[in-house]
This record gives C-alpha cells, sequence and structure tokens, in this order.
C-alpha cells in the first residue's frame, strides 16, 4: 500500500506565480506559511505549492500575499542539474489537488479570498 497525501492550513507567503502555455494549461506557483508550534514560540514551516488548471486560475485571481488557504495534495520532488555546480539537486513541491479559501469576511472585502473549494478537474 503507498499513501501520498498532505493537507496544510497556513498563510501565503509570496503572490501568485502564474503561467500560461501554449497549450492552453495554466501553472500558478506560491508558498505557503505554517506555523510550527513549539515550547518557546512559533516558527514557520514554508512550503511551495503548485496549482494547475482551474484551481491555479482561481488562485490567481483570488489568493494574494497573505491569504489563508487550505489545500490537500501529495508531495513530488522537482530534479534539476546546478548550472554554476553541475551537481544534481532536488526540491520538495507540493502538488495542490484541492484548495479551500478560508480567512474572515474582512479579508474577503480587502480581496484576500474568504470562502469556497476548489479541485482541479
Amino acid at each position: 500500500m503507498a499513501l501520498n497525501t498532505v493537507n496544510l492550513v497556513g498563510r501565503v507567503g509570496t503572490e501568485p506565480d502564474v503561467r500560461y502555455f501554449e497549450s492552453g494549461s495554466v501553472v500558478c506557483k506560491l508558498t505557503l506559511a505554517v506555523d510550527r508550534r513549539t515550547r518557546n514560540n512559533d516558527q514557520p514551516d514554508w512550503f511551495n505549492l503548485e496549482l494547475w488548471g482551474k484551481t491555479a486560475e482561481i488562485a490567481a485571481q483570488y489568493v494574494k500575499k497573505g491569504s489563508q488557504i487550505g489545500v490537500s495534495g501529495s508531495l513530488k520532488f522537482d530534479h534539476w542539474k546546478d548550472r554554476s555546480t553541475g551537481l544534481d539537486r532536488s526540491q520538495p513541491v507540493v502538488r495542490v489537488e484541492r484548495m479551500d479559501l478560508l480567512g474572515s469576511k474582512r479579508d474577503a472585502e480587502a480581496g484576500a479570498g474568504g470562502g469556497g473549494s476548489f479541485e482541479e478537474f
């Protein structure tokens, strides 16, 4: 049995980076800060997110830096060769399949999103 599921709730750390392809596909990349409770203080863990299709378009329209969102997806690794050193590099990325816009009504009025669920189809 294999299981690769990631569920996170946090605040967006960057403005969405949206790219449209000639094929009609769209991808949105952003970062998410999730608080990790420690004895002395809260430390954020940072996650790179990748959204595709309609979910990416919704994120581009409604998600802003500081928005609170919940995401569900799977963990993948991007691999590349470093141009300056020639070493193989990798980076974990959460491929988002479902996004929930969270936050208060005041956040929604400010354009930061305020409720709603969106899934990749």
